[in-house]
């Protein structure tokens, strides 16, 4: 096959869900696609961009549930691009951002082929956006790291004392993504380097109307998470960042400005 006969492919980040946070060029990219591959947490308002006649697959992946196995996105992709489809690769927050782009990419060059990459907004930044508080702050936080609390099966795993003496040492937050069923393990780890009463904002649905979350302590979290139901999908943001969710909301079961 000609490279002029192969389509194209776009990986293109949906951002967390509000379709008013997709960037211009994700749009177009939406708009011009005749195959969209579109990921779990993808927005019903997003597809509302696509052309009537888009041939629309769901590949859904979430961590513990049934999903459509990597290899076969991976081919329903190649698939489509060698057939002169515009295909658009449709992501949950950034495809860079444990989307497993990475792969994706790698799996297309194989292949001969060259895929654009449009970012989005990440569920980690616009969930503590949406309750007005800031990742990085020159007071409180000179940096931040997203970990995923989800490692590679059968992989190494993380070791969270450790990160958690790194935040503590360097004045770093922490955005954890899909962490919650690990929670227990998580903050064991946390708690040998970080105070019990770090802050922690666990943001469930980020943007999205059905948006959830709660604001407590290091040492409170797995109460707080029984007590309030929240689940995946949630990004867990901890750090003294979270005190500014306090100076926003003033509810008695948030945190005081230190």
């Amino acid at each position: 096959m000609s490279a002029s006969s192969t389509g194209r492919v776009t990986l293109v980040g949906a951002g967390p869900g509000d379709p008013e946070l997709l960037t211009l060029k994700a749009v177009r990219a939406i708009q011009a696609a005749s195959v969209i591959l579109v990921d779990d947490l993808v927005g019903d308002g997003v597809l509302a961009h696509a052309r009537p006649d888009a041939r629309i697959t769901y590949v859904g992946k979430r961590g513990g549930c049934k999903s459509t196995p990597q290899a076969t996105i991976e081919q329903l992709m190649l698939q489509a691009a060698r057939a002169g489809e515009n295909v658009v690769r449709l992501k949950g927050g950034d495809p860079f951002i444990f989307g497993r782009g990475g792969e994706e990419v790698e799996s297309l060059r194989r292949a001969g082929i060259e895929p654009e990459v449009i970012n989005g907004i990440t569920a980690g930044l616009a969930g503590l956006t949406s309750l007005g508080a800031p990742l990085t702050h020159r007071e409180h936080a000179q940096g931040v790291v997203f970990v995923t609390g989800h490692p590679q099966k059968d992989g190494p795993g993380i070791d969270w004392a450790r990160l958690a003496a790194s935040a503590r040492d360097l004045r770093l937050t922490l955005v954890i993504y899909m962490g919650i069923s690990s929670a227990a393990r998580i903050q064991a780890g946390l708690l040998t380097a970080l105070p019990a009463d770090t802050p922690v904002a666990v943001i469930e649905r980020a943007s999205l109307p059905a948006q959830r979350q709660c604001i407590t302590r290091l040492g409170e979290l797995l109460t707080e998470l029984h007590h309030s139901g929240l689940g995946s999908p949630a990004v867990v943001v901890v750090g003294d960042v979270v005190r500014g969710v306090a100076a926003v909301h003033q509810q008695p079961t948030q945190l005081a400005i230190a």
